[in-house]
């Protein structure tokens, strides 16, 4: 039996960490290879890790044809749906693969829309089971927030490819990244080659730098020939603006703070 890797399909997925990968070998050669790897016709879509080592150590393995793959796009949106379902995926693999979909989907809505596109036939059908995915859709499909997912979608936008390993790495996490990355490249390749600690420090001076100063309340004089009582008033409506700017101004700063204590106790 004739089966063909394509490098850009195995590489679709990222790949699994060393230990993860130790895990598989051994299982394999503990108790053999239980599921089917999947083909679409020769090509292998699902089970590149199992392949490899089954033919490492002469393990026997079975396959499957999937026949409902009409193109690679196709192919793509099993894969994504295949490994959004697993627990082993980490966030930010949720969030990436999700907004892969997304773009899939898009392109295609675009493309049956278009006045060159097929009238009728498996265009039409296809219309039929597809629509655009909102934000909200793709994040409930990652299994997090809405506001998590932006901030990927940020990193994948601006981030340095440093930056990125340190997220997959587990260096720094998903909220911090994305203030680091409105930063220029250098500064945050400077910032993850000094280390966790040096990523904590970057990202809480971003999150500063983003705090509103504090506002100067100011307020109308008291009229010429104002009384007592009326002054007393005055001083004493501007030292609640005062205490009310003053207010909002620690809540910000607070909740930030909490951010940057939560990513602390989760790296510790």
């Amino acid at each position: 039996m004739t089966i063909t890797i394509n490098e850009d399909l195995r590489a679709y997925i990222d790949p699994l960490t060393e230990d993860e990968y130790a895990a598989l070998e051994r299982s394999l050669l503990s108790e053999g290879c239980r599921d089917a790897l999947v083909l679409w016709g020769d090509l292998l879509v699902d089970g590149h890790n199992r392949y490899g080592i089954c033919q490492k150590h002469a393990i026997p393995f079975n396959t499957v044809q999937n026949h409902a793959f009409q193109s690679i796009d196709d192919v793509h949106l099993w894969m994504i749906d295949n490994h959004l379902g697993r627990r082993s995926v980490s966030d930010f693999q949720r969030g990436v693969l999700a907004l892969r979909k997304k773009e899939i989907v898009a392109a295609r809505l675009a493309q049956q829309q278009s006045p060159e596109a097929p009238a009728g036939g498996d265009a039409h059908v296809q219309a039929e089971k597809e629509s655009p995915l909102t934000r909200e859709a793709v994040a409930r499909a990652a299994r997090m927030s809405s506001a998590t997912l932006g901030q990927i979608e940020k990193i994948q936008k601006t981030a340095a490819p440093e930056l990125v390993g340190a997220i997959k790495s587990g260096a720094i996490s998903i909220n911090a990244a994305a203030a680091l990355a409105s930063l220029p490249s250098e500064k945050q390749i400077a910032a993850v080659a000094g280390g966790k600690k040096e990523l904590r420090q970057a990202a809480r001076q971003v999150r500063e730098s983003r705090l509103p100063q504090k506002p100067k309340v100011e307020l109308a004089a008291p009229p010429d020939g104002a009384s007592a009582d009326q002054i007393e008033i005055y001083r004493l409506k501007g030292l609640l603006a005062e205490m009310t700017e003053e207010r909002d101004h620690l809540k910000k700063k607070v909740q930030h703070l909490t951010i940057a204590l939560a990513e602390t106790r989760s790296e510790q």
